[in-house]
Order: structure tokens, then sequence, then C-alpha cells
């Protein structure tokens, strides 16, 4: 059993939810999860927002009041003026020169409009690759760093041991379909014969991603309007003594359907070693019994190996 203490972050819903969904969502996280950090927000379609912006604002005082730390997420893409006004508006909001609260930069061009002193950390969509971007990112004010789900062990090792002499906390993106690119057209629209401009929100008809397959019929990726994601769920809760013994400091949970609460509670006993790295798969498993699970980009030969835990 695993005695490493990892945060656990909560990362933003990716999905195009409806309204009391999210609500019903954020209430359990706040009552019931486990979980260290929340980051809430819109971060992969702009046109999204307006439709849960209230959600999010009532769903921020309830988390904070649970007691969780609640982190703003970014959108991943900025290509709009009104985008780059809101993320602007974010990172530093006026009157606040350093910021109400932390934001999750997934779009460096935010970079610049932190103020000093101001609070952020870097999500998994940024190429965050070796020591010098690590360094780079540590020394502009970036608290904790959420590597890409594509990098192998020994560079998580090797970023680890940078962190760890920057003093930035180093998260791992541990469970979920995997964000691997985005893109300026929408997917779903296409794949419903519409256009990005008039896609009528069909990617709400997936929850969890729209599965792609190969011409031969085998299941490859998903797609989340402009997102593509892996198929496979990524799943590191029997890794957690290799993860802590190279400096992981947080793990970063991806909401999906299923019941995503007894999954932070199996990640929470085993990452306190309350529960042995197998029984923590069984109990995921049984809480996401449609996925097929991976931690193929850590320890396999390909990104969709099979988990290296039976």
């Amino acid at each position: 059993m695993t005695q490493a203490r990892f945060e656990l972050t909560v990362g933003p819903v990716l999905f195009n939810w409806p309204a009391a969904r999210l609500a019903d969502f954020y209430a359990r996280i706040a009552d019931e999860a486990p979980v260290d950090r929340v980051v809430i927000g819109e971060s992969v379609c702009s046109k999204r927002e307006p439709f849960h912006a209230d959600v999010t604002e009532a769903a921020i005082g309830r988390l904070e009041r649970a007691g969780k730390k609640v982190v703003l997420a970014s959108l991943t893409l900025v290509t709009l003026e009104r985008e780059r006004r809101a993320a602007r508006a974010m990172v530093a909001p006026p009157g606040d020169e350093a910021g109400s609260r932390e934001v999750d930069i997934d779009d460096l061009t935010l970079l610049g409009f932190v103020p000093p002193g101001g609070r952020f950390s870097i999500g998994p969509m940024v190429n965050v690759y070796g020591e010098a971007t690590l360094g780079f990112l540590a020394r502009h004010g970036a608290r904790r760093i959420c590597l890409p789900p594509e990098l192998p062990f020994a560079s998580v090792a090797i970023l680890g041991r940078a962190a760890a002499e920057q003093g930035v906390g180093l998260e791992l993106f541990a469970y979920g379909r995997m964000p691997l690119a985005i893109s300026g057209r929408c997917y779903h629209a296409r794949v419903h014969g519409l256009s990005k401009d008039s896609c009528q929100f069909v990617c709400e008809q997936d929850p969890d991603g729209l599965p792609v397959r190969t011409s031969d019929g085998t299941d490859f990726l998903a797609v989340n309007g402009v997102q593509t994601l892996s198929y496979k769920f990524a799943n590191l809760v029997g890794d957690l003594d290799r993860l802590a013994g190279v400096g992981v400091t947080s793990l970063r949970l991806s909401p999906h359907t299923g019941d995503f609460i007894a999954v932070t509670h199996a990640f929470a006993a085993a990452a306190a070693g309350a529960l042995s790295a197998q029984e923590a798969l069984r109990r995921v498993r049984e809480a996401q019994p449609q996925a097929e699970f991976t931690d193929g980009f850590l320890f396999g030969g390909y990104g969709a190996a099979p988990l290296s835990v039976a």
C-alpha cells in the first residue's frame, strides 16, 4: 500500500453538461468528495459559458464554504477579442492588482496579463516537456504545474526533481479521458452537418465525448466540440507509489458521468495508504464500468496501452 500524501484536484468539466447536472455535480463535490482543489469554469468552448455562468458562481461559493480551494479555469485556445477581454478580466480583475483567485492557465497568451503577485497554475494543455520550460514558468510565478498527459515516466521523474528545486507543485492528469489537442474547428458540429457558428450545441448529446473509430472499427479517440481526447481513460490509481517516488505532489481527476464521487474516494484512500493498488483499481472500475483504462503514456509502449498494474 502506498503511504504517499497527494493533493487531489478536480479538473474542469470538459464536456457540455446541462446547468442542472453541473449544479448537482458541484454540490456533491462540495459535500461528499475528499478533494483539496477544484478547477471550475469553461476551458473548451466560450460559446457554452453563458449557459452555466450562474451555476458556476453559486458553485464557487458552496465549494469555498466546504473548505475546497477554488481555481478558475481558462480557455485552452483564446482566439476572439471577447475571449481575450474575458481572460484578462479573469487573470487581473479591475481594482484587484494581484487577482482575486488563482487561475489555471492553459493558454500562455494569458501569462502576459498576470499582474505582479498574481496567482496562477499551469494546466495540462501547456507543453511543459523540459526543465527549462518549467523553470521559466516558475520564475514567472507559477505555483503548480499539471504536466501534459503524454509524457513518459522518465520525463516526469526529471521534471519532478526540477519542480522540487524550484519550489513548484507538480501535478499529473490521473483520471479521465486525456485532453490531447484543441482546434479552431468544431468536430461535433461537422459530424452533424452543422457549422461551428450554428452548432446548436450538439456536443451536449455526448456527456463524456463522442467516440471516434478508425476505418477498421477500432475505438481510437473521442471528440468534445473543438477538443480531441483519448478514447481510453487515464487511471493512475494503481501507480501512486511510483509517482510519489519521483516528486509528484498532486493528482488531477477529470469529471465524467458515472460515480465520480466514488472515484475521488478510491484515489483518496489509495493515496492515504488505506487501499491497495488492486482494491483501488477495483473500486474505480466499479464506479466507471463502461470505461477502458490506460496508463500507457507513462508506462506503456504507446498511449493507449493497457494498465501496467493488473
